[in-house]
């Protein structure tokens, strides 16, 4: 079990398994929410809460929603609704420490101030509704 927490402590998350990748997405959205590219853990959809009533919600598309602790702000996760998918900050888990970087999506989105060195699969913005896409119709 992977344990982490807020920046003040008042929200906990608990996952079952163990944190080996870290996947990026450089969508104009979590630039925007993260200040930087969104870096989560992939959690499916078994994600423990402990501190609920600190949890806020904020319904970022039809399809999602993303949350943050109302004590400190701090960004908790994206909640994908069909199929029900949660990809929680990676930075509260301690043991994301030791992971390796994984998938980065909307890689056409990136802008040109960073890069990264890890050689991953990269997937544009287009490549990501195609897969969503096919899956709603199987």
């Amino acid at each position: 079990m992977c344990e982490g927490q807020c920046l003040c402590g008042s929200v906990k998350l608990l996952i079952d398994k163990p944190i080996e990748k870290i996947h990026v997405c450089h969508c104009g959205m979590c630039q925007t929410w993260n200040g930087g590219p969104g870096m989560t853990v992939e959690c499916g959809d078994n994600l423990n809460i402990e501190g609920e009533e600190f949890v806020r919600y904020f319904a970022s598309s039809e399809w999602a929603e993303r949350a943050f602790c109302q004590q400190c702000g701090t960004h908790l996760f994206y909640h994908l609704h069909t199929p029900s998918l949660y990809y929680a900050s990676a930075a509260l888990f301690s043991e994301s420490n030791h992971a390796q970087m994984g998938t980065q999506i909307y890689i056409d989105c990136k802008p040109n101030y960073y890069n990264f060195v890890e050689k991953t699969i990269m997937l544009t913005e287009q490549d990501v509704l195609s897969l969503f896409n096919n899956n709603s119709t199987s």
